[in-house]
């Protein structure tokens, strides 16, 4: 069972540690150099510095930005920027906002979420899956920032069933009479809203009713992988005398959603090759057996309305068929890339070789491959735009563009033990860092004591 409980959240003050808005970060993962600067720049208490710390020349083993994360949080929770809440508690999240969309029709929407701990749970025993590989480097960080700090600045974000919507009502009926307690609007114009619950009824229903529940993780598989390894190691260093499942180290935040939550949106990510492809004579020779090529062509002055068609039948077509959309250097002219007829089909395939990132993958790049590796050099990007316009300006040589991978084929892909190919998806919109913080309060006293 997937055990959740409140716990005593650790936010940032405003009177002492400045604006919400201004000491809050995307998550990690997604900030670039140039962003993380702006986000030292913008106040001193950004959790940037807990999260994703500058690196310096001189940096060594006892001086680096592990040690000063860790110093920071020690500073900031002793002079009142950060403060722990003096009860347990749930804290729900919502954020609202308009999506990026290939249909313009596209309104604004709401998701809903919340905060909690859950109990580690090692995979393979079907209450928490995982849909994607790992990377070794990625753990090693996230494991040398938990081992300095020994707190979750980033929640995992899993989603579970909930058809009917049920486990949420609970929520709704507190959060719809109360104010949040945080509320503002993000650089990007999303609303971003967290309450607090700490009555111990509606704690109990919310979390009894997730119990029965398999979570699948759909962002922060590095981090449940590392929180998994700190655990393993403090249980070493704990040995038989503690009682596993109350210690600290048993848990990591999560943030828990609905599989079938209407706000939840699933963004495409897109290659864009920085390695040349052949001839577009070529590229039909070599898929011929396996899809049809549509070509939009554009004349200077015509390349924006002719791309804002390619990329409504990219979507449209994408709906009932495996559909791909190229863009190749030096060539006027946007592709559409559809099964042919008589192509095989997708029946008795693995759930995950079903998938458009494996087509490309495995059978697309490998068929237009021009050396002896099996793949190009490439880059990723969830942008329509983005990925064109690199092409457009020569900077790179050619863009795959996909459509957006199904929440139902990511949970039969885990359901099935199976792992995407790396970038397969990318979950929408992802939730800030530094709303909530969890710091394991005896590994954090212990780890502030050995400092002194």
């Amino acid at each position: 069972m997937a055990k959740l409980s409140p716990f005593q959240g650790v936010l940032y003050d405003p009177a002492e540690g400045g604006n919400v808005r201004d000491v809050v970060a995307p998550p990690y993962d997604v900030i670039e150099a140039e962003s993380q600067q702006a986000l030292y720049a913008r106040h001193p208490h950004n959790v940037i510095r807990l999260e994703l710390g500058m690196e310096y020349p001189d940096d060594g083993p006892h001086e680096n930005r592990y040690t000063r994360a860790a110093r920071h949080l020690q500073d900031w929770m002793k002079s009142g920027a950060l403060k722990r809440d003096s009860q347990p508690a749930i804290y729900p999240y919502t954020i609202e906002y308009r999506p990026p969309s290939r249909e313009p029709s596209t309104g604004p929407r709401v998701l809903k979420s919340f905060f909690s701990v859950m109990q580690l749970e090692d995979f393979g025993a079907g209450r928490v899956l995982p849909h994607e590989n790992t990377r070794v480097m990625a753990k090693t960080d996230r494991l040398n920032l938990l081992e300095a700090c020994r707190a979750n600045f980033s929640p995992i974000f899993s989603l579970f069933s909930d058809p009917g919507g049920h486990i949420f009502m609970p929520i709704e009926k507190v959060i719809g009479s109360q104010p949040p307690r945080i509320e503002f609007e993000d650089d990007d114009g999303f609303r971003q809203r967290l309450w607090a619950i700490t009555d111990p009824e509606v704690i109990q229903d919310l979390t009894t009713a997730v119990t029965s529940k398999p979570l699948f993780i759909a962002d922060g598989h590095h981090r449940y992988e590392t929180a998994l390894a700190y655990r393993n190691r403090r249980r070493e260093q704990a040995g038989r005398s503690s009682a596993l499942g109350e210690q600290p180290w048993e848990g990591v935040l999560m943030l828990c959603a609905s599989l079938e939550d209407p706000g939840l949106t699933v963004l495409p990510t897109h290659r864009v090759l920085t390695t040349p492809l052949p001839p577009i004579s070529e590229i039909r020779q070599r898929l011929r057996d396996r899809f049809a090529i549509e070509e939009f062509p554009f004349e200077p002055g015509e390349e924006q309305v002719v791309r804002a068609r390619f990329l409504r039948a990219l979507c449209e077509q994408g709906r009932s068929a495996q559909t791909f959309g190229l863009a190749l250097r030096d060539l006027a002219s946007y592709l559409l890339l559809v099964p042919s007829r008589g192509a095989h089909t997708a029946d008795g395939m693995s759930p995950c070789a079903r998938l458009d990132v494996s087509v490309l993958h495995g059978d697309i790049l490998t068929r237009l491959s021009t050396s002896d590796r099996t793949e190009p050099n490439m880059l990723y990007t969830k942008d329509d735009d983005e990925a064109l316009d690199l092409v457009r300006r020569g900077t790179a040589e050619a863009a795959f563009l996909l459509n957006p991978t199904k929440v139902s084929e990511v949970n039969a892909v885990a359901a099935a033990g199976l792992r995407m190919p790396h970038k397969s998806t990318y979950f929408f919109p992802k939730p800030l860092t530094g709303l909530v913080v969890r710091v394991m309060e005896e590994d954090y006293h212990e780890s502030e004591n050995s400092r002194r």
